[in-house]
């Protein structure tokens, strides 16, 4: 079964500093990255290229994300890698979005998600525009789809992920420091019920009166952390076999299972 390599990589996002945003994740990047023959996905944290300056859209966002995707493209291309989540804030003709990207190694911008539950607690529902699908990219024969910070709280709308085939989930977040235990637990918790892989790529550092968790992690489909930062700027690897992903769904059979004409 396929075997990909995920690495977070978690920033520290500054409040409308493109450049400077650009700069860190691309320096960190750098220190962090090894070559490896294994296929190998990066994620970013959410809004990594601004943060929640969503509302200025004339002033901070990126249209339809070209400058975003012309940046991953030129660093998936320089390293021979994927780029799979994290966020930006994008303007589209339907308005101002919270858009994950993948970029390929070929430096192609190859699919979008838009964030479809918008958090109140940063004014999201008041300032971008919802996303109403999900997104799947095949990564070197690996089902990955993408989530966004709070859409994680929603368990239906990964599960349906699942029922699609997901074997690897990529979340990028803006999740407090606050509520950090809710993070490790919902990512913990969405990974097992879907025997999936969850990465999460959370942003650490200070911005908004708000101070950022940290503790990307990556969890194998049986809820076993395989690697977690800290509350610092730091990035993690680790090595994914979806071969657990099916070893656990024929065991368990949940999806064979489902009843979803009593779910209401």
């Amino acid at each position: 079964m396929p075997l990909l390599r995920i690495g977070v990589i978690q920033t520290d996002v500054k409040l409308g500093d493109r450049a400077g945003n650009y700069a860190r994740a691309e320096a960190m990047i750098d220190e962090a990255y090894r070559p490896s023959d294994i296929p190998t996905a990066l994620l970013l944290p959410e809004l990594w290229d601004v943060g929640y300056a969503i509302e200025q859209p004339d002033v901070y966002s990126d249209p339809d994300a070209k400058m975003a995707a012309e940046f991953l493209g030129r660093l998936a291309k320089k390293y021979k890698c994927w780029f799979v989540g994290g966020s930006v804030f994008a303007v589209t003709e339907h308005g101002p979005v919270n858009r994950a990207m993948a970029v390929s190694p070929s430096g192609e911008y190859v699919a979008h998600y838009d964030k479809a539950h918008l958090f109140p607690g940063m004014d999201e529902d008041k300032f971008l525009k919802p996303g109403n699908s999900r997104t799947h990219v095949e990564i070197c024969g690996v089902n990955a789809g993408m989530a966004l910070c709070y859409d994680i709280r929603f368990c239906e709308w990964t599960s349906l992920y699942a029922v699609d085939g997901t074997e690897a989930l990529f979340v990028a977040a803006e999740w407090p420091i606050r509520r950090v235990e809710h993070w490790r637990l919902l990512i913990q918790a969405r990974a097992v019920e879907n025997m999936m892989y969850a990465a999460g790529c959370n942003r650490c550092g200070d911005g908004g009166g708000f101070t950022f968790g940290g503790h990307s992690m990556i969890v194998d489909p049986w809820g076993k952390i395989l690697c977690e930062c800290g509350d610092r700027p730091e990035a993690a690897f680790a090595v994914i076999d979806t071969s657990e992903v099916s070893k656990g769904r024929g065991l368990l059979r949940t999806f064979e299972m489902r009843r979803p004409e009593i779910y209401r």
